[in-house]
């Protein structure tokens, strides 16, 4: 087995089963270190036991290396995916098989923890015909939101991996704060040229309710908004984060109107919206959008997540527009223009 696809594969089932960040971050440092290596220099150092002088190379992942080169399956690696074809959730199967893309991922050009080609090979690994590109706006300086020049050099870099990936296509997005007047939070000219925006609010999340309201009703009311994401901002796990206070009835009421669809955020931390308001999203005739949020490779296969939730709460899979190809949702977003 080639040891950096034993490494890779391994951090991917690590992300997948929500392990500590610094075991991923193990083997995801221990493949960088090995990739610019040629093979024979790689299978020098695990002969002669030179591997751990590597910075970045540790005891377990050396291990993994030479287990690897052995020409058997690294016995870390056997025992994770002796339990990866479980299935994370039970329920939502049926939905899971129809969908056909995420409309919401992050890379390391702001918050994700991997490089743009790393994750839309996953997705395309796992499947998926297409995935949207949605890293920050600038004003999430914590996330290294990305300027109009950031984010137009990154336009560049996506036209150029998907010269080179067809037929699986890297489609081109961001997660776009929503201010607190409702505006979004990024040129107008820029938001018109990308293929999907999906429109989040991470700030004042206990803004009072009926100024809540307000902020995002404008938000699904902009014409470059196509997907709202996680609308109530909750957290369920660890020291958790209650839900925003807002007129539920009235912001999805108002996502129907415009045609903007509404996120079921499959992290598990997030789960959102929570199941009483996908089933009022449900009643008032919205599109869904099922997505990962991920922000590493193994977190693209969270979807089960939230289709089970779909399933459960009654969404129908023509209303969820990550079961449509690619050409259907550009017309459905007006291709960028």
């Amino acid at each position: 087995m080639d040891p950096l696809e034993a490494l890779d594969r391994i951090a991917f089932l690590l992300e997948r089963d929500q392990a500590p960040t610094y075991r991923v971050r193990a083997f995801r440092t221990a493949a960088a270190v090995l990739a610019p290596l040629s093979p024979d220099d790689v299978a020098e150092r695990a002969r002669t036991g030179s591997l751990e002088r590597l910075k970045g190379i540790g005891p377990k992942t050396a291990q993994v290396v030479r287990e690897a080169l052995d020409g058997g399956t690294p016995g870390y690696l056997e025992k994770l995916e002796a339990t990866a074809g479980e299935p994370l959730v039970r329920g939502g199967e049926e939905l899971r098989a129809r969908l056909r893309g995420d409309c919401h991922l992050h890379s390391d050009w702001s918050d994700g923890g991997s490089p743009i080609e790393e994750m839309g090979r996953t997705a395309a690994r796992l499947g998926h015909e297409w995935a949207v590109l949605t890293d920050h706006s600038p004003r999430l300086t914590v996330a290294r939101g990305l300027s109009p020049d950031r984010l137009r050099e990154q336009l560049e870099v996506v036209a150029a991996l998907n010269e080179r990936w067809a037929p699986f296509r890297l489609l081109t997005g961001i997660e776009c704060d929503i201010l607190d007047d409702g505006s979004l939070d990024q040129e107008p000219e820029l938001l018109a040229r990308l293929d999907v925006v999906v429109v989040s609010v991470h700030s004042k999340l206990r803004m009072e309710a009926r100024a809540m309201t307000r902020r995002m009703v404008a938000a699904v009311r902009n014409p470059h908004a196509d997907v709202l994401g996680h609308c109530t901002g909750r957290l369920v796990t660890g020291k958790g984060r209650p839900e925003s206070a807002f007129d539920a009835e009235e912001v999805f009421a108002a996502c129907a109107e415009a045609g903007t669809a509404v996120e079921i955020n499959s992290r598990p931390e997030r789960l959102d919206p929570p199941r009483r308001l996908v089933r009022r999203a449900v009643e008032a005739g919205v599109l869904f959008a099922v997505d990962t949020d991920a922000h590493a490779p193994g977190q693209l296969d969270w979807q089960g997540y939230g289709c089970a939730r779909a399933e459960e709460c009654g969404v129908s899979a023509d209303r969820v527009i990550t079961t449509w190809g690619a050409d259907r949702l550009l017309r459905w977003t007006g291709a960028g223009s």
